[in-house]
């Protein structure tokens, strides 16, 4: 039996999973004649590993991400191509320690979501703090009408994280100044944190998706400079396997309380001020920066 006064002081200095463990690890201690430090060891870790799941559990729910993603989910078989020794290395989380970047190109369907979830989700679990936004989000974030001090704090929340996921980046054209927002993102996070994109478009087509050729060679400019490349082609998994990848039948939610923090991009999108017709594929801005930086970056393909 535990005294009252003891649960108190362990109360007191906020140690609940040391608390939580106390009753067995006492007798754990008195059966096998653990000495005093090894049952020290024993329930300071106990409280280490209680708080290490609140931990991943806070940061999950703040990372904001749509779905619930595992690596071990992913169905690799379904096209072989997809560098798996590649995506299992970024999942390791050694290019967020290096500040890298890293970009996912491919139709839509293909998995680049599924992975950057994922990959952020274990990022969580190595320690990182990890933001997901869909480009729409940041959009929407970045054009609402807010004081210059809010501003400042929303700009705050783009540059804090060790991994930054934008993802759906070429879905529609983005609202004017969407390019200046996330130039200033980029920019700012250049060689001091990592960012994730994913994009169903290729990087010919992003000056009309911006809406300004400038700003996306200078976005291409510094986040091209230490990303690793990721093309990936083939059929869409989830039209010819719907369904398959919610497991089990629906996945757990990665969010709790109010579930509008996080929008998918369709609800997202209503909200954003009207946009211009979404580009035809294979429109190139008219700026020689643009493919000069394109021919600088050549992009190696997954074949399908």
């Amino acid at each position: 039996m535990i005294r009252s006064s003891l649960t108190h002081s362990i109360r007191a200095l906020h140690l609940s999973g040391l608390l939580s463990s106390l009753e067995v690890r006492l007798a754990e201690a008195t059966g096998n004649r653990l000495d005093h430090a090894e049952f020290l060891e024993l329930v300071l870790r106990d409280e280490i590993a209680v708080r290490t799941s609140r931990q991943v559990q806070r940061r999950t729910r703040a990372a904001l991400f749509r779905e619930c993603r595992s690596l071990d989910e992913f169905d690799f078989a379904f096209n072989t191509t997809i560098p798996r020794r590649q995506i299992y290395d970024l999942a390791t989380g050694q290019f967020i320690r290096q500040k890298a970047d890293v970009l996912f190109l491919g139709p839509p369907g293909v998995g680049k979501s599924f992975l950057a979830q994922a990959i952020g989700q274990q990022a969580i679990k190595s320690g990182f703090i990890v933001l997901y936004r869909s480009i729409f989000d940041l959009a929407r974030d970045f054009l609402e009408e807010q004081p210059t001090t809010q501003q400042d704090k929303t700009l705050g929340r783009y540059l804090k994280p060790d991994l930054l996921i934008i993802d759906d980046m070429g879905m529609k054209q983005l609202p004017r100044k969407s390019g200046e927002y996330l130039l200033e993102i980029i920019l700012r996070r250049h060689e001091n944190r990592s960012t994730m994109m994913t994009s169903n478009r290729p990087l010919e087509d992003w000056g009309k998706l911006i809406g300004d050729a400038p700003a996306a060679t200078a976005i291409l400019d510094r986040f091209l400079q230490h990303a690793q490349i990721i093309r990936i082609t083939g059929r869409s998994y989830r039209l010819q396997r719907p369904g398959v990848w919610q497991v089990p039948s629906v996945p757990a939610p990665c969010t709790s309380g109010n579930n509008n923090e996080h929008s998918s991009p369709q609800e997202t999108a209503h909200s954003l001020p009207p946009r211009e017709a979404e580009v035809e594929p294979g429109q190139m801005p008219q700026k020689q920066g643009m493919e000069q930086l394109l021919q600088a970056n050549k992009v190696s393909e997954v074949a399908p």
